[in-house]
């Protein structure tokens, strides 16, 4: 009987082997994979199977940082100077990336694994000890439904540009891929269908989560996933709420310096921060910090391609902004955020939750502020801790302490999509702006259908 496997990508290309090999190598057990037979059997066998779903969901090609760093680099007008050599990061600060981009083909190969990773953990989920069925459940749909909102707000038109319920995101996939043939190759869903599996995936998550986790997903981390999804759309009723209910859960609070909620220069791996509401583990064993890659200096184990420029923070940064420190001198300019390589990577801080809240509540204007302060007392709290003074919080003045607060962690060209911003001279829904469906993936599915401008 034709026997199935639990294959670690969904990816068809990347599993295709020769067909000409002999019959002799054709009956060599599988040492890359698990007879599905004799796979996620017991509640161990189910949670050893979502930790390598955390691994590939926290690699430094999804969450571990490069596709923050790519977002950074598109959006980027004159803060970044880019002196690196690698070709498909050139193309990226270019906005000229080609359907063959491996940069961009390692971000949906990751993004897919750690999805199928979490569809095996959800299948097997009457595997688990009933004691911890919930919090296994969540921690594997909070990472389905974070890397579906990563997926489409990259290889998808921007939900405000135009009408999402038409426009094409990324295929959906909720079941475990055994095999890969013609059956399991999936269409592209549209950009409303996968955020509504992801806010499905994410609500579920809050729900079933634990409040304390370690350094494992929360139900505030899905909380204030769910407020920075709420956002990109425009529902700002709902991430208000989702914000607020991060904030109000008084497990977090800001760092009373504002570097001190990053690694320190050169320390060895440490905890979260006291405001990482969920941030990647990295340590010398599970790989490195995949913004310490560029954005580090080589004396802070990067390569230093990506210099930040003096013009831009003088031109951004008040000089009595204590964030206009947390910049250091090694012959070029330098983040201080990644002077790391094995420092872990913030996914969600508190400060991003008092400006959502701040920022709804500005935009809805509603007779009684979610959560009981004012748009002007959220944002004193993340500009006090920066040593500065507070006196007005439009719209305006909140959007530009995102820009100050959340620098080069992969914000700005999301932010510019959302606000219909343009990047210098370019449309802020430009073609160019989105990620191509990789070519592979192309020629793999047929089903696929490429985004303009490819």
């Amino acid at each position: 009987m034709k026997k199935t496997y639990i294959y670690n990508l969904i990816i068809a290309s990347t599993l295709i082997a020769s067909a000409s090999s002999c019959k002799k190598a054709l009956e060599i057990n599988p040492v890359d994979t698990i007879e599905q037979s004799k796979a996620l059997l017991t509640s161990k066998d189910v949670e050893v199977a979502l930790v390598g779903a955390y691994s590939e969901f926290g690699s430094r090609n999804f969450y571990g940082g490069r596709p923050f760093l790519m977002a950074d680099f598109l959006a980027n007008t004159n803060a970044i100077e880019w002196f690196g050599t690698y070709e498909e990061l050139t193309q990226t600060i270019n906005k000229s990336l080609l359907k063959t981009n491996s940069y961009v083909n390692n971000v949906w190969a990751a993004g897919y694994t750690a999805i199928n990773d979490a569809n095996n953990v959800i299948s097997a989920i009457n595997k688990v000890d009933a004691a911890k069925q919930n919090k296994v459940e969540g921690e594997a749909k909070f990472i389905r439904g974070a890397s579906y909102f990563e997926l489409v707000r990259l290889f998808g038109k921007a939900y405000n540009d135009g009408s999402p319920t038409t426009n094409l995101g990324v295929p959906i996939v909720l079941t475990p891929t055994t095999e890969v043939n013609d059956a399991s190759y999936v269409a592209r869903a549209t950009v409303a269908a996968v955020y509504t599996q992801a806010i499905a995936d994410l609500t579920d998550a809050e729900a079933k989560l634990p409040a304390t986790n370690g350094f494992f997903a929360t139900k505030s981390a899905a909380a204030g996933m769910l407020a920075r999804l709420y956002l990109q759309m425009g529902n700002y009723a709902a991430a208000a709420a989702a914000a607020n209910r991060v904030i109000t859960s008084n497990n977090y609070s800001l760092n009373a310096a504002f570097i001190d909620a990053f690694p320190a220069m050169g320390s060895t791996p440490g905890v979260n921060s006291s405001e990482d509401i969920f941030a990647m583990q990295v340590t010398t064993l599970t790989g490195f910090n995949g913004f310490n890659e560029f954005y580090g200096s080589s004396t802070y184990g990067g390569r230093g391609d990506a210099v930040i420029s003096q013009d831009w923070i003088d031109a951004t940064y008040a000089a009595n902004d204590d964030r206009i420190n947390a910049f250091y001198d090694d012959g070029d300019i330098y983040t201080s955020k990644y002077a790391n390589v094995y420092g872990n990577v913030p996914v969600m801080r508190l400060s991003e939750m008092y400006l959502i809240r701040a920022e709804c509540n500005v935009r809805l204007a509603p007779a009684a502020p979610v959560g009981g302060r004012t748009p002007l007392q959220d944002l004193a709290v993340v500009r006090s801790r920066a040593r500065l003074t507070t006196t007005t919080a439009t719209l305006a003045d909140i959007l530009n302490e995102r820009k100050l607060e959340l620098a080069f962690e992969g914000f700005a060209l999301h932010d510019a999509k959302r606000t219909q911003t343009n990047i210098g001279s370019i449309a802020w829904n430009a073609n160019n702006l989105v990620f191509p469906i990789p070519q592979r993936e192309m020629d793999a599915n047929k089903k696929l259908i490429q985004n303009p401008g490819y």
